[in-house]
């Protein structure tokens, strides 16, 4: 028995086309789903209503919520980028700025050895603990 015969080509790519279409869907009630739920600026019982729509007619409530809000969805999601940029940022600025390269403390080393403040006994200590 062939195989190809039995399931055309053609039935293959409508399967497939199907198969994306269902999954594009999942992913963008999941999206809308997750937006309802970080709207500030929406209140407890539109949410809800919303949350219903869109799990009761799911087609309908999907279309309507993406033509009503579809510009505070982009806004959200740039506030939402912006803040991990800023986070990120500050957590790069503080862990670069916290670290010292050993050639740094060694040039410390040797100003506090030339001003007298330690000796060479304990110069040569702490360099070998930076270089260590």
């Amino acid at each position: 028995m062939i195989v190809g015969y039995d399931y055309p080509i053609l039935g293959f790519f409508w399967t497939m086309l199907f198969i994306f279409l269902w999954v594009a869907w999942i992913f963008l009630l999941i999206r809308i789903i997750a937006d309802i739920f970080r709207n500030h600026e929406m209140s407890g019982i539109a949410k809800a209503l919303w949350l219903i729509f869109v799990v009761i007619v799911p087609f309908l409530g999907v279309l309507l919520y993406v033509i009503i809000h579809s510009g505070d969805m982009a806004e959200r999601d740039l506030k939402s980028m912006q803040k991990q940029q800023e986070q990120f940022d500050s957590y790069v600025r503080q862990t670069a700025g916290s670290s010292t390269s050993s050639a740094d403390e060694l040039v410390k080393l040797a100003a506090l050895k030339d001003q007298g403040v330690i000796t060479d006994a304990e110069f040569a200590v702490q360099k070998a603990k930076i270089l260590g």
